[in-house]
């Protein structure tokens, strides 16, 4: 998301800092005139005293979630990697006394399964490992939260971008006419195009009135089945071979679950401030993208 997003600060004239764990790669991807500092944000530094001189944060850093088996120790990694650094951003904003706003990332998974029930953001959250996850995500961002600093909490969909995450790891498949939906396919997709999160986390950050858990997926998530449709229709393949469910909870354990959870997410919040989705069909985000 940062090679995404931090150029479109840049076009528009912000100062932009990054903290990254490797900079000499972050020099070759960014843009000229992005201040790199190197750092670890799961370990308190010196990286916390720059944070203090900035206007907003946007805080995406967490490991992962499908890189792997859910083993305890996989587990472990992905929620300390989450809380640890939003603990440390937060301890660094609350050393502050300047007014500032913390975009920091949630999920979706923070509702769990939830059949066809409609999700805004007022939803009470589901059960699961997802779920308790975003959760104790959530309130560890919003202790940044005071007076004169504004918390949005972005519960992000599944984020469609062809060199990376959920939709380069499909293609292949559905390219070879191997693809189709998962289990029974009825299950509602959450989706948003790259390009329309790194907008509308901008957006966040200059709306004042927003403040928050914010869903960010399209207005009308397709059901998996549909969504599979659309891609097999991208590609000029067919694609009605399914993944059953029990193949899914046999290779992938417990990590089948987020992949079978159904979630009608609806961003009520945004089209109440009045975003407008660059993507919102599906068909014309997978002809950007393939």
């Amino acid at each position: 998301m940062g090679r995404i997003v931090i150029p479109m600060l840049r076009d528009r004239g912000d100062e932009v800092l990054c903290l990254t764990r490797d900079p000499a790669r972050a020099r070759k991807v960014l843009p000229g005139g992005v201040e790199i500092l190197g750092g670890d944000p799961t370990m308190p530094g010196v990286w916390q005293d720059r944070l203090g001189t900035c206007e907003g944060v946007i805080n995406l850093a967490g490991s992962p979630v499908a890189a792997g088996l859910w083993t305890g120790r996989r587990k472990q990694l992905i929620r300390r990697s989450r809380l640890s650094t939003t603990g440390n951003v937060v301890e660094a904003l609350n050393a502050c006394d300047r007014s500032m706003v913390l975009a920091s990332a949630s999920a979706v998974g923070y509702y769990g399964n939830r059949s066809n029930v409609a999700l805004g953001e007022n939803s009470e959250p589901g059960a699961g490992f997802l779920a308790r996850l975003a959760l104790e995500w959530e309130h560890t961002a919003l202790k940044a939260e005071r007076e004169n600093v504004r918390v949005a909490l972005i519960r992000i969909g599944v984020v469609l971008s062809a060199e990376g995450g959920a939709l380069a790891r499909m293609l292949p498949v559905f390219r070879l006419g191997l693809g189709g939906p998962l289990g029974s396919g009825k299950q509602y997709f959450p989706w948003i195009h790259i390009r329309d999160l790194a907008r509308l986390l901008i957006f966040v950050m200059d709306q004042k009135d927003v403040q928050g858990p914010v869903n960010a997926a399209v207005p009308d998530p397709p059901r998996q089945k549909d969504f599979a449709r659309a891609l097999g229709r991208a590609v000029g393949k067919p694609a009605f071979l399914p993944v059953p469910g029990f193949v899914l909870k046999m290779t992938l354990g417990e990590l089948a679950g987020v992949l079978l959870a159904s979630q009608r997410v609806v961003p009520n919040v945004l089209k109440a401030a009045g975003f407008k989705f660059e993507f919102a069909e599906l068909d014309k985000a997978l002809d950007d993208l393939i």
